[in-house]
């Protein structure tokens, strides 16, 4: 009889990786506070309609039908038209994939850019920190629309130059938080540690303490959404950002201003959609800041 044991089958059922669990609790933490809930559903329908803006559109944003112009709302066009007899609302929908690939593009690029200064300028100190943190200071001592006009105005007036624009102007407070985060982390014990073990500087910085500053620097890039958002419209409306016949929200307000005392719908519609996104990226990054509270994690 053979005294050999059975050996079991390994279980089949993996654990999840921490990364989404972490993910999952932060979202359960959102969809509990009723002011993140109302962020996430503004920003999951405009990904929804930026995505299928084809389908829900009930016009082609681009014809023109003068024999229709500055209808108000009604059946046949929900937002009513503007004064080339273009559909409000199918413009809308339209301008949505516009506002999401302005923060798309300008998130990839300001969070790298940001988080690059900070955490170099914060581990070495000294004259980098210096060098760094004073060309930091020049661009914070403009306003961000006001050097976002002149970077367009040397580049410009286009959407993609806007977006440049916008870029070159707001990384500088994602680089201060940054530094502030990584020197409270250089004297730290695993730091030294992986010092005394021959880590490179740049291994440090990429694998130790970029981690760390992650959480405070998406916070801010959710919060600086709204800002982002309120600047490509001003753009657009001073006629620097997204060119006609493009339907940027920003520029539909430019272009019917000039009829919003008799067609109200041409500026109120466009100016309740830039509304809602800047209030759900404010509400959400409120959002995610107590979400992210380590006293708030030990609660849940």
């Amino acid at each position: 009889m053979s005294m050999t044991r059975d050996i079991p089958a390994p279980s089949r059922r993996r654990r999840m990786p921490q990364g989404l669990i972490a993910a999952r609790n932060i979202l359960t933490f959102l969809a509990k506070t009723p002011t993140s809930l109302f962020g996430l559903i503004v920003l999951g329908l405009l990904i929804a309609v930026a995505l299928f803006a084809p389908l829900l559109a009930t016009h082609d944003p681009y014809m023109q039908d003068l024999q229709n112009t500055l209808q108000p709302p009604s059946a046949a066009h929900l937002f009513g038209t503007d004064e080339l007899g273009r559909d409000i609302y199918s413009r809308l929908v339209h301008g949505s994939r516009i506002t999401l690939t302005i923060i798309f593009l300008v998130t990839i690029v300001v969070g790298p850019m940001g988080l690059f200064f900070g955490t170099v300028a914060g581990y070495f100190g000294g004259k980098v920190d210096t060098v760094l943190m004073r060309i930091t200071d020049i661009f914070l001592s403009f306003p961000s629309l006001i050097l976002s006009l002149a970077f367009v105005a040397a580049l410009g007036p286009s959407l993609n130059n806007a977006i440049i624009a916008i870029s070159l102007t707001a990384w500088p407070p994602i680089a201060r938080l940054a530094r502030a985060e990584t020197m409270t982390f250089r004297q730290a014990d695993y730091i030294a540690a992986a010092r005394l073990q021959g880590a490179s500087s740049g291994r440090i910085i990429w694998r130790s303490i970029v981690p760390m500053c992650l959480p405070s620097v998406l916070i801010r890039l959710t919060l600086n959404m709204a800002t982002v958002i309120l600047t490509a419209a001003g753009l657009g409306f001073l006629g620097l950002g997204a060119q006609p016949p493009l339907p940027e929200w920003g520029a539909m307000i430019a272009t019917g201003r000039r009829y919003m005392i008799d067609s109200w719908w041409l500026v109120t519609f466009p100016g309740l959609a830039i509304l809602s996104v800047s209030l759900a990226f404010n509400l959400l990054g409120d959002g995610l800041r107590d979400a992210l509270d380590p006293k708030q994690m030990n609660r849940r």
